[in-house]
């Protein structure tokens, strides 16, 4: 399996995470993309770098007004008096269709939704790289693999068209998606991260042509809280096309894999002509996050189910921080499903 990485990834090292009121150490360091990089490679699969497809499929995606801002608001943000090494926001709107403000404060809170994401002088080049990346394991698919997997960090599956969150900036998962779209009548977004990709899911959320379905830890106290939730169906010509299947806090294999079931049943009835797989490893029983317990095997078994499509497959990385299982845990997964791939 060919694994894409770009080493523009490394660049970003956030300082601020807030929780439950304290600043603490963030744990999506690049230290995480190496452990990744390192337990692919000394699988066996193949390291391959991304070209640069330019700024074209990830615009398909965000709006232009963010990508101003992410590219550009560090630089504006250093030039406020006092102000902090990475942008960080302090005041946030009451809805999207409120006003947009010329302050570098003001659009800092309108498009970062928390304190997990903040912008540093590296945040774009690397979320750019990440973005490539995905972009480039679309790329593989359609010129004919049937499996790639897409190192991509940071990660992007909270990030909606034009808000961050999550330790999330662009939706990596999305423009894969997209780009696969382009070239195919129908695609499907399966969501295995430990939280909800509501990201992913707003994007798609009024569209038919992509179903999106996710797995997570159940948000009624956990994060994201104001999304993921069963009821959740899309809208309009998207009705019907997204699926939460919310599980208890702690859950591990067996759960997992039952609610797993029920995904790839509408998954084959959507019938796609492709499939992206967010691949969150901190389910983990291991991951520092500790929202479920899936085991090392566990994480083989799920590959092995989701293989089973035989859909040409894209796993883009989303979570899944250190611990002494992370490199474990994804090479059983890439093993396990290509093992089982057509």
């Amino acid at each position: 399996m060919k694994v894409v990485f770009h080493e523009d990834s490394r660049l970003h090292r956030p300082k601020s995470f807030l929780v439950n009121g304290a600043m603490r150490d963030c744990p999506e360091v690049p230290e995480r993309a190496t452990v990744l990089c390192e337990a692919a490679s000394t699988a066996g699969h193949e390291i391959v770098a991304p070209d640069d497809h330019g700024r074209g499929p990830i615009a398909a995606v965000h709006t232009p007004e963010y990508l101003q801002f992410l590219e550009h608001v560090h630089g504006r943000w250093r030039r406020i008096d006092g102000a902090s090494e990475e942008v960080l926001p302090n005041v946030h709107p009451d809805r999207r269709g409120a006003g947009y403000p010329r302050s570098a404060v003001g659009q800092a809170g309108y498009h970062m939704a928390d304190v997990s994401c903040p912008i540093g002088t590296e945040t774009w080049r690397a979320a750019y790289a990440s973005a490539q990346t995905a972009i480039e394991g679309a790329c593989l698919l359609l010129a004919g693999d049937s499996v790639a997997y897409a190192l991509c960090r940071p990660p992007g599956h909270h990030a909606f068209r034009d808000l961050a969150g999550g330790f999330c900036y662009l939706n990596n998962t999305a423009i894969a998606a997209q780009v696969l779209r382009d070239a195919a009548k129908r695609v499907a977004v399966l969501d295995v991260d430990l939280h909800h990709g509501n990201g992913t899911q707003g994007i798609f959320y009024a569209r038919g042509d992509v179903l999106t379905v996710s797995l997570h830890a159940d948000p009624a106290r956990f994060y994201p809280f104001f999304w993921g939730h069963a009821g959740e169906r899309g809208e309009g010509p998207g009705l019907g096309c997204n699926l939460n299947l919310p599980l208890p806090r702690g859950s591990g294999d067996a759960v997992f894999l039952e609610a797993l079931a029920a995904a790839l049943a509408r998954i084959r009835a959507h019938a796609p002509d492709a499939l992206v797989v967010a691949l969150g490893l901190d389910a983990s029983e291991a991951d520092p996050l500790g929202g479920l317990a899936v085991t090392t095997d566990g994480f083989a078994r799920i590959a092995e189910a989701i293989a089973g499509l035989r859909l040409p497959s894209l796993l883009v990385q989303e979570g899944g921080y250190l611990s002494d299982r992370l490199g474990a845990n994804l090479a059983a997964f890439l093993g396990a499903f290509e093992a089982a791939a057509p």
